[in-house]
């Protein structure tokens, strides 16, 4: 599949032309006159233009079909705006099997400077995120033809700057592509092993490091809260420590902590059996950290990144943890275990520990933590709970850049009162009340007053029942582009 920029409009099977519609009047972007005359008339005799295809008749034509699609801003924020008009590429595509298709944006009114061209990035997204299907266990028998070249148009902008953007947006998105398969893969065949051994793939083609501690290190590093996840499992945890390290590159690393329980039964306090299947993507966070060092590595960012997975799943059996257990982690710190389904925040803490070692400039950590953040704030945002107003600022900027939006959530002092336990220092959940903010508190523990870090619970826009846009059904690998453009800023 190749996307590249063309100055003009050359033919294709398909010529996607967007248009604008203020009140009741609309306004073309292609600046082709056969192009305009043809909208001109559709407009007086077309009740509803959106999604109208046109077929010209006769030869030489610009294309066999003319599509036109209504660009709509999203509340100011016009870099969405063309993603979801990538994405509506990306499905009417895939609708009229096509080999080669143009997309016309010359002209657009739109608040920015006409000639910007850092929409041809956001469009590109939009358009490959949109494209995805997951087919590993599906035979696509479709004789349908597939798109392999489409051509984006703007007769306004340089061509060497737009293919550099759309070039970037092609390594990032493959790059949350590839979080997103690892999601979307079954428990039986994504194991903690089989984690550890896509990163490593993934680090040798793209120039990162992976290591894998085996149970035995971790045995050796006495990370208890991961060794007690694991208790009722046949297969054996791993810790990966994955590094982006370019020559030169100065300074405190940024640390990616993620969430890696590659199947949540619940263990002993065992989740109800609708909906459990979704549990194969309780390893969103640690997609989203696996693909960002693979997206840092693609773009070689000047700035050093480290990605902490703990990975294990979470079964019942006679050896499992049970409630009322009480551990030690890394950290030295007891913990009584209320529930064995708030297993996430039990291997993040040894995680946070084991971080230390880095003396880091910010420690960031992703996680499908807790039902309560999904019933706070749906699909739509992450929960963001942090320690530091100024990484708080960054990772909402970035969330806004990319659509990737978060959401801040309060870390009181009051709100610890709810996880002291009286049998050991801490508990591992705090009721039934505010629970997503309780579970930050617990991770809060972990961490050094003086570190800046940051908590996002993933719950909610990590893994969706039905599709929004340009994000699938299932995983949809969130968080990669938002810390990649959080990375991105810091390298600046």
């Amino acid at each position: 599949m190749t996307i590249k920029y063309t100055g003009k409009i050359k033919p294709a099977d398909t010529c996607f032309v967007f248009f604008q519609k203020t009140g009741e009047t609309y306004s073309l972007s292609s600046k082709n006159t056969e192009l305009n005359q043809l909208f001109q008339h559709l407009v007086k005799t077309e009740d509803q233009l959106d999604g109208f295809r046109f077929y010209p008749d006769g030869k030489g034509r610009l294309a066999e079909r003319v599509v036109f699609l209504e660009l709509k801003p999203v509340k100011g924020n016009w870099a969405e705006a063309f993603r979801r008009a990538g994405n509506s590429v990306a499905k009417n595509s895939r609708n009229l099997s096509q080999q080669s298709a143009c997309a016309d944006f010359s002209g657009l009114a739109i608040p920015e400077t006409p000639t910007d061209p850092v929409w041809f990035s956001a469009f590109t997204e939009g358009f490959l995120l949109g494209s995805y299907e997951y087919k590993t266990y599906k035979n696509d028998d479709s004789k349908r033809k597939k798109l392999k070249d489409l051509s984006l148009i703007n007769e306004d902008c340089s061509g060497k700057t737009v293919n550099q953007l759309i070039s970037s947006a092609l390594e990032v998105c493959e790059s949350q592509i590839f979080a997103r398969e690892l999601v979307n893969a079954p428990g039986n065949e994504l194991t903690p092993a089989e984690l550890a051994s896509r990163a490593r793939k993934s680090a040798e083609k793209h120039g990162y490091s992976c290591t894998i501690l085996n149970k035995k290190k971790i045995k050796e590093l006495k990370m208890g809260g991961l060794l007690a996840v694991n208790k009722g499992s046949v297969n054996e945890p791993v810790f990966l420590v994955l590094e982006h390290k370019p020559k030169g590159t100065k300074g405190k690393p940024v640390v990616l902590v993620g969430k890696g329980i590659t199947f949540d039964t619940g263990g002993i306090s065992l989740k109800p059996a609708a909906g459990m299947g979704d549990m194969k993507g309780d390893m969103g966070g640690a997609a989203a950290v696996i693909g960002t060092l693979e997206a840092a590595a693609r773009l070689n960012l000047p700035v050093h990144v480290v990605g902490l997975v703990p990975s294990t799943d979470n079964m019942p059996s006679g050896s499992a943890q049970c409630p009322g257990d009480i551990i030690t982690t890394m950290a030295g710190i007891t913990v009584e275990v209320d529930n064995t389904d708030a297993e996430g925040r039990l291997i993040l803490c040894d995680a946070l520990e084991y971080a230390k070692k880095f003396k880091p400039a910010v420690i960031i950590d992703l996680a499908t933590l807790t039902g309560a953040c999904v019933v706070a704030l749906g699909d739509k945002a992450a929960g963001l709970m942090t320690n530091h107003d100024g990484l708080s600022a960054e990772l909402i900027s970035s969330g806004s850049a990319t659509f990737e939006r978060v959401w801040p959530l309060p870390l009181f002092d009051d709100y610890a009162g709810q996880i002291k336990s009286d049998v050991a220092e801490v508990k591992n959940v705090g009721g039934r009340n505010a629970g997503a903010i309780t579970a930050g508190k617990f991770l809060q523990k972990f961490v050094s007053d003086n570190q800046p870090w940051a908590h996002i619970d993933i719950a909610g826009p990590a893994f969706l029942d039905s599709p929004d846009g340009y994000k699938a059904k299932g995983g949809t690998g969130f968080g990669v582009r938002l810390l990649t453009d959080f990375l991105i800023n810091r390298s600046k």
